[in-house]
């Protein structure tokens, strides 16, 4: 089985995006970077569009965000139907992040998360699946919330 997933970074989250890259071809990924392509000013909502809409479209079942404070691609990525991005700063909250909301969308703030952190709340991510019950229930009716506001898929 081939596990792709899509990475994207603004400048700020440039360096951190590489070396997470390194780390998800280790683990057998095929890694979809969306940019930037250096650590030269760049705007994000272009490059978390680009990631976030290879998950919504299903192109890619994972992604990964990088930006310095990790707010503003979490804001961009959760504009598309079906994508669940959230911000983790801890282990504690990538295991959360997967468990209660599924989310198939990890963003990262680049200012606050060391490279060994990162590691940390990626493989947590990476390694912790949905609980069913009431947080399948709620992931449920944030799909149809989506179907209210999202007539057709993008």
């Amino acid at each position: 089985m081939v596990r792709k997933i899509v990475v994207g970074s603004d400048h700020g989250g440039f360096l951190l995006k590489e070396r997470i890259k390194k780390l998800l071809e280790e683990k057998r990924y095929r890694v979809e970077d969306v940019g930037a392509w250096s650590g030269e000013s760049c705007d994000y909502p272009r490059i978390g569009y680009e990631a976030a809409k290879k998950v919504a479209e299903g192109k890619v079942r994972r992604g990964i965000l990088i930006c310095k404070t990790g707010t503003g691609m979490g804001v961009v990525a959760n504009k598309l139907p079906g994508v669940r991005a959230g911000v983790c700063l801890t282990e504690a909250d990538a295991v959360s992040a997967r468990q209660h909301n599924d989310t198939n969308m990890l963003v990262l703030a680049a200012s606050r998360t060391a490279y060994t952190k990162a590691v940390k709340i990626v493989n947590a991510w990476l390694d912790t699946g949905p609980l069913k019950g009431r947080h399948a229930r709620r992931v449920r009716q944030i799909t149809d919330l989506e179907k209210k506001v999202f007539k057709k898929r993008i």
